[in-house]
């Protein structure tokens, strides 16, 4: 029997949540929760959108997934072979994977000459992108919403006329004057 397309979905995102989780683990979300192992503290990126930005058609990679889930469960399996593990069938087998043999497995997929390196850390960049940024926003949107990984940086709202604006230098002193020609929106005129 085939599964339901919403099956089929609910196991794709399921398979991105444990790779993301992987990358920059968080809480889960219950005590149900299989994609999320819960080796974080704190909100990780899932919680911070990385499937949305995933499938965000600007990532460009986004008609892919389907693809990438694929061989991800694919190399799981091959892993959990290797590793005389069982994983059963009521999950995918990247999210049934325990959370050291998932970064086990990402930490093989992205290693120097692995042949399909370059897709693996691609994911990976677009899991930090997610938490580092919440990409897949507006950054005033984000940070009204309590985006998890923008509040860990201590990104705060912009001053009322939409600009940010940073009274104290970062290293507690100014690093360099302003360039003369320096108009009054930042720009050089």
């Amino acid at each position: 029997m085939r599964p339901h397309p919403s099956d089929e979905y609910e196991a794709r995102t399921m398979t991105l949540e444990a790779f993301a989780d992987t990358i920059i683990p968080g809480d889960k979300r219950g005590p149900d929760d299989v994609a999320i192992a819960g080796a974080g503290d704190g909100p990780g990126a899932v919680q911070a959108g990385a499937v949305e930005l995933l499938e965000t058609p600007a990532t460009g990679i986004s008609h892919d997934l389907d693809v990438l889930v694929h061989d991800l469960n694919e190399h799981a399996l091959a892993y959990a072979d290797q590793h005389d593990l069982t994983l059963g069938d009521a999950v995918p087998p990247f999210a049934a994977l325990p959370f050291a043999d998932r970064t086990a497995l990402v930490a093989a997929l992205t290693a120097p000459g692995h042949p399909e390196k370059e897709v693996w850390v691609l994911l990976a960049l677009f899991s930090n992108m997610a938490y580092d940024t919440g990409a897949h926003m507006h950054t005033v949107d984000a940070i009204a919403a309590g985006h998890p990984g923008l509040a860990a940086l201590g990104i705060t709202l912009p001053d009322p006329d939409g600009l940010w604006r940073f009274p104290d230098y970062s290293y507690g002193r100014r690093l360099a004057a302003t360039h003369p020609d320096t108009d009054a929106s930042g720009s050089l005129g």
